[in-house]
């Protein structure tokens, strides 16, 4: 029943800016964990900005701080990247993730959504 709906990707020039969204339906509580990841092929996935509810800031992947910033309304059902300064490097497929926390306070994503495409160009 967990959707979740990502939407704001598109294609842009080195050096410009995009947000993405990423809506929860299906669910009545907020999610303890949300995060953003991203895809290319021949490279593994990686984790880009997230969250986890009684956690301090949200995380980042070194590769991004200072120009992506990870933020979440909808009561923790939705979440956002805006992300500046954009490199050609972050060209990818984007996914959308929620799950809680396992035992050892590790996130585990169980919902995913559909991935919106980013590309930049040089």
């Amino acid at each position: 029943q967990v959707q979740l709906v990502e939407s704001g990707g598109g294609s842009v020039q080195a050096g410009g800016s995009l947000r993405l969204s990423c809506a929860v339906s299906g669910y009545s509580y907020a999610m303890a964990c949300m995060a953003w990841f991203r895809q290319t092929p021949g490279k593994e996935r990686e984790a880009v900005a997230g969250h986890c509810s009684g956690g301090g800031s949200p995380y980042y992947a070194e590769s991004v701080k200072g120009r992506f910033t990870f933020s979440q309304g909808g009561a923790g059902l939705a979440a956002y990247l805006q992300m500046n300064n954009l490199k050609p490097e972050d060209t990818a497929m984007y996914y959308c993730a929620a799950g809680g926390l396992n035992s050892d306070y590790i996130p585990e994503y169980k919902y995913w959504g559909q991935g919106t495409r980013v590309t930049v160009s040089s």
